[in-house]
């Protein structure tokens, strides 16, 4: 059976959760983590995606996050998010105008490098929209 750690997701507004939890799937940079305890030490960014926390009591929690960044330890993992909401109370109006913003930073971007990251962001949000859609 897995053991317990504590896990806390952090946006500017608010502490979304801080529990003790069974595992956390969390959309890192260069791929989904699936983080337990005695996991060891990595500091990374995230990419806008859906976090998927087990907590140890049962049950399965959701959540957005905008971008931000996690510190792993093998006791704990802290989640600080750009921004973060539970998937049921995610706002699909917000999400639609983060997706047109970002196809507009698409056509303004002024160089090449500018307008790969613009069009990374908007695949992000793509992405993330049909995974909310699917309720997967």
């Amino acid at each position: 059976m897995a053991e317990p750690y504590k896990f806390e997701l952090v946006s500017p507004e608010r502490l979304l959760i801080s529990e003790d939890v069974e595992s956390v799937v969390i959309p890192g940079t260069d791929g989904e983590m699936t983080v337990m305890a005695n996991h060891a030490p990595v500091m990374s960014t995230i990419k806008p995606g859906v976090v998927v926390v087990k907590p140890f009591s049962g049950g399965e929690q959701k959540y957005v996050v905008f971008g931000g960044f996690v510190d792993i330890l093998p006791d704990g993992c802290t989640l600080l998010a750009e921004s973060a909401i539970p998937v049921a109370d995610i706002d699909r109006q917000d999400l639609a105008r983060r997706i047109e913003a970002a196809r507009e930073d698409v056509g303004d971007a002024k160089d090449d490098d500018a307008r790969t990251k613009a069009e990374a962001y908007l695949a992000q949000l793509t992405t993330m929209e049909g995974v909310i859609a699917t309720g997967a």
